[in-house]
């Protein structure tokens, strides 16, 4: 992993955004990934736990001056049920807001921004947008909110109730960044800020995510967070080609089985085909080969 002179998204999530004075950084993210002006009003107190290993697993929950939560979490370690856990989280975020079904209607709008660092699903895109609409089976027709609910709920269209999703597939992201959505996710995989970047926050991270400005306790650790980060790597990616190595010689090894399998075939309608001009019955040839009698009276 090569060294920049910016310390990495993720360990900054860990222990310097959730520092106020740092809030510009996330609020530079999240203004370039929903294009509009973000201000963080407040951190909030996470219930979830950070069960999985601490240098590969960091969120944080955030709320802005419209009172709209902010769920974001990085994760180096490969999940394969990562989609599902996303779905847990949120509800959990979301049940901490509804005490009654009385104030349901004061429910939170919830953002929920992951920053992966492993291949997830199947899709070729490096940033991917998800949010809850309904439409009609028979004729397609959007359904909208009606003129009084807009005015309570403050917002135009259904989807803007729920929570929307956002993921991030920063490890394939390998081109030269050209929007400052392109610039983050730049940031975001190496730990670089390219030259002459504008997107917001960037230039929040040149100024208070520098290495030097580190302690050597400091250094030390993040230097360990970055080896552990190489090693889960390295993990993965020798599991998988163990995985795929074990699949070769399972492949190979049903292939010459299945190979003698079907020499074995030739072998018996040969000597059918021969006992055949042989003259001997039908019957008599189905005990001696195996065939069936469909298959004898075939040849």
């Amino acid at each position: 992993m090569a060294q920049s002179k910016y310390i990495r998204f993720d360990w900054a999530m860990k222990r310097l955004l959730r520092n106020k004075v740092n809030f510009g950084v996330l609020e530079g993210l999240l203004t370039t990934l929903l294009g509009e002006r973000i201000t963080i009003q407040k951190l909030m107190e996470n219930s979830i736990e950070d069960s999985q290993d601490k240098f590969s697993f960091a969120n944080m929950i955030v709320t802005n001056e419209k009172q709209e939560t902010f769920w974001i979490e990085i994760q180096n370690h490969n999940e394969y049920a990562y989609f599902e856990r996303t779905i847990f989280d949120i509800s959990q975020c979301l049940y901490n807001y509804i005490t009654s079904k009385s104030n349901c209607y004061k429910v939170r709008k919830v953002y929920s921004v992951n920053i992966v660092y492993f291949t997830l699903g199947h899709g070729t895109d490096i940033v991917y947008h998800g949010k809850t609409e309904f439409r009609g089976i028979h004729n397609g027709e959007l359904l909208e909110l009606s003129p009084f609910q807009k005015q309570t709920f403050k917002v135009n269209e259904v989807s803007q109730l729920y929570p929307e999703y956002y993921i991030l597939k920063v490890n394939d992201f390998n081109r030269v960044a050209k929007t400052p959505l392109e610039e983050w996710i730049y940031y975001l995989n190496t730990g670089d800020v390219p030259e002459g970047a504008s997107a917001p926050g960037l230039e929040e991270v040149k100024e208070r995510l520098k290495l030097d400005r580190m302690t050597k306790t400091e250094l030390d650790a993040y230097y360990r967070h970055l080896d552990n980060i190489v090693i889960l790597r390295d993990n993965i990616f020798t599991e998988r080609e163990e995985g795929r190595a074990e699949g070769r010689a399972e492949g190979r090894a049903e292939g010459r089985a299945e190979g003698r399998v079907e020499g074995e075939r030739i072998k018996q309608l040969e000597i059918a085909r021969n006992l055949k001009k042989l003259g001997l019955n039908t019957e008599a040839i189905c005990q001696a080969t195996g065939l069936s009698l469909q298959e004898v009276e075939g040849l």
